[in-house]
């Protein structure tokens, strides 16, 4: 079965850490870009980073640019989201989806994207 899995949201205080992944399978990984989006209560979705199919190339939105940290394990068909100095702001459910994007320039366009994770729940609290 195509698909990628989301995992490691969970509750966690203002200041703290978490680790996303993003599981694929039925699929290699390596022919795809990656970004996570997310979506916060009462807001639209958003995308927060993109990855490239190497891993050469990264970007970030303004809002987690500093504190989030994208990279990707192509041999274990898995992408991850280091998140940093959570702020209550960063609640939200956050998703994977793939893409054959290269440039990462206007990766927040969910058009580009054809398959998306369930998505995660992360919640940080004050």
């Amino acid at each position: 079965q195509v698909q990628l899995v989301e995992s490691g949201g969970g509750l966690v205080q203002s200041g703290g850490s978490l680790r996303l992944s993003c599981a694929a399978s039925g699929f290699t990984l390596d022919y795809y870009a990656i970004a996570w989006f997310r979506q916060a209560p009462g807001k639209e979705r958003e995308g927060i980073t993109y990855i490239s199919k190497s891993g050469d190339n990264t970007v970030y939105s303004d809002s987690v640019k500093g504190r989030f940290t994208i990279s990707r394990d192509n041999a274990k068909n898995t992408v991850y989201l280091q998140m940093s100095s959570l702020k209550p702001e960063d609640t939200a459910v956050y998703y994977c989806a793939r893409t054959t994007y290269t440039t990462g320039r206007y990766f927040y366009s969910e058009n580009l994207y054809n398959l998306w994770g369930q998505g995660t729940q992360v919640t940080v609290s004050s």
